[in-house]
């Protein structure tokens, strides 16, 4: 791969870098989100163009479909952030109609620094987005999900140190030398590849290279019969492990989807869960039809149990039906595949929020024990584990989360948040939580009652108006009731903050 050096943009006071995803005023950083920043890269990156609102969407919310209104409100934030320019005008200008186009003058800076990870003490892997070759981009689901399933059974072998899924689709597309990604990931190994799907066959081409020394330790290629797809990620999974660990082996076989399609379905609904309760609704669609296309798909299973969790938890569902119909399809998902790791953290959570805490933290040790590089269950556990007092656990769990996937999901914010308002480290709380906004509705009130511990009082009521605007139900007592509290002393802190900031009670 072609080195590509990061590049930034200076406009008045900012910096802008969007390779990090950072915003600087004056050398301080600004608490612009991750959307934010996608945002603000496509509009400085033309400066004085028209950019279309769908252009801007796909920037933003990249292979997601959302409302228009979502776009209006991340550039109202960004102005608010940017403040006006020197002459008074705005930065971002509205074309009625057409879209914005980025008014000030920019300065490209090149040559950035890249910021890297130590090494960790076992063989260290991340596995690039395999490149689509496929014919037309519906494919594109069918090549992440190769990555996705090559991440999932390289993690699960004892010895490695396996980076996440959404980290390392944080270079999708991007055209950069393996070295600066390796560092940027804290990684000695990569994995990268390509897969074309056509007229009943798939053909994948793959190579380990070692991003110290530039070697090339493996590479080969397969055409094999559609249907051999998941025999080849197995093959795959055996020849790197045989590279790194000087031994020919596979993780122990775990539950495969019988129908292609529901496979794909899986994948693409799996990206939706986490992002609105728009996208939500319609991962639960793809997932359902993906189990009624074949019932015993596990990974099926476990994802719609977490979108009905999600529901009730974050998006204001109803609580019933969702939370026994979650439960239920989390059960099943283990039943079916025992062995899976994502199926056991998922049923642990839930298990968790039915107050069954030993059942909940049987199955998280088993989980770790089948994959101990499961971020998400990492950062999961650190919720739970705060929520019963254990919050120095708490933290170091995040914190092996954050390690694991380094460019997370914004929810692991909310979590680290959290935490460090349980620790009364409301300082770090609220540079945490003014970083999170895929879940500002949910942590908008972790950052109201650190804001209001601080005596920063009126920028909490502030917080709590903007989070009632979108919980206009919400009440301290029933937000008690819902979470797995296991702590007198810290469901106690958590319910002073809140009153503190003035939320209701």
């Amino acid at each position: 791969m072609r080195r590509m050096q990061r590049s930034r943009f200076a406009f008045g006071p900012f910096v802008l870098d969007p390779g990090v995803g950072t915003l600087l005023r004056d050398d301080t950083p600004v608490a612009v989100s991750n959307r934010g920043i996608k945002l603000l890269a496509a509009l400085v990156g033309r400066p004085g163009e028209i950019l279309g609102k769908t252009e801007l969407m796909d920037a933003a919310w990249p292979g997601t479909v959302v409302e228009e209104g979502n776009l209006t409100v991340q550039i109202a934030q960004l102005r608010k952030l940017l403040g006006p320019a020197a002459d008074g005008a705005e930065w971002i200008a509205t074309v009625p109609r057409v879209g914005y186009r980025f008014t000030g003058p920019i300065e490209k800076l090149d040559g950035v620094k890249q910021r890297s990870l130590p090494l960790p003490d076992k063989p260290s892997i991340a596995v690039l987005p395999f490149v689509n070759f496929s014919s037309g981009p519906e494919q594109e689901s069918f090549a992440d999900g190769l990555t996705e399933d090559l991440i999932t059974d390289l993690s699960r072998v004892a010895g490695l140190f396996v980076i996440a899924r959404n980290s390392v689709f944080a270079y999708k597309g991007k055209a950069m030398d393996v070295r600066a990604i390796a560092k940027d990931l804290g990684v000695r190994y990569l994995l990268e590849g390509s897969a074309r799907r056509a007229a009943g066959r798939v053909r994948i081409n793959a190579q380990l290279v070692d991003a110290v020394s530039g070697e090339h330790l493996w590479a080969e290629r397969f055409d094999r019969s559609l249907e051999d797809i998941f025999a080849v990620q197995d093959e795959v999974t055996a020849k790197i492990v045989e590279a790194l660990l000087g031994r020919l082996r596979a993780p122990p076989p775990r539950n495969r989807p019988k129908n292609l399609e529901a496979y794909d379905l899986c994948v693409r609904a799996r990206k939706l869960i986490d992002d609105s309760p728009q996208t939500a609704r319609e991962a639960h669609l793809m997932l359902t039809r993906a189990l009624l296309l074949d019932p015993e798909y596990a990974e099926a299973c476990r994802w719609l149990a977490m979108n009905h969790w999600m529901g009730w938890v974050h998006w204001g569902e109803p609580i019933e039906p969702n939370r026994s119909l979650a439960l239920e399809l989390a059960r099943k998902a283990v039943a079916i595949d025992p062995s899976d790791a994502g199926c056991r953290w998922v049923l642990a959570n839930l298990l968790a929020y039915e107050r069954r805490f030993d059942e909940a933290e049987a199955e998280f040790a088993k989980a770790f024990e089948l994959d101990p590089n499961e971020a998400d269950a990492w950062a999961t556990l650190s919720d739970i584990a705060v929520l019963a007092g254990q919050v120095e656990a708490g933290l170091e769990h995040i914190r092996k989360a954050f390690r694991l996937n380094p460019f997370p999901p914004s929810w692991y914010y909310l979590t680290l948040g959290a935490a460090q308002y349980a620790a009364r480290d409301y300082e770090a709380a609220v540079e945490t939580l003014r970083r999170d906004e895929t879940y500002r509705t949910s942590s908008r009130r972790f950052l109201a009652a650190s804001l209001a511990q601080l005596g920063r009082l009126d920028e909490a009521r502030a917080e709590v108006a903007l989070f009632l605007v979108s919980n206009p139900h919400f009440t301290t007592r029933h937000w008690v009731w819902t979470e797995p509290f296991r702590d007198d002393a810290t469901l106690e802190h958590f319910v002073d903050g809140f009153h503190k900031a003035g939320l209701p009670e």
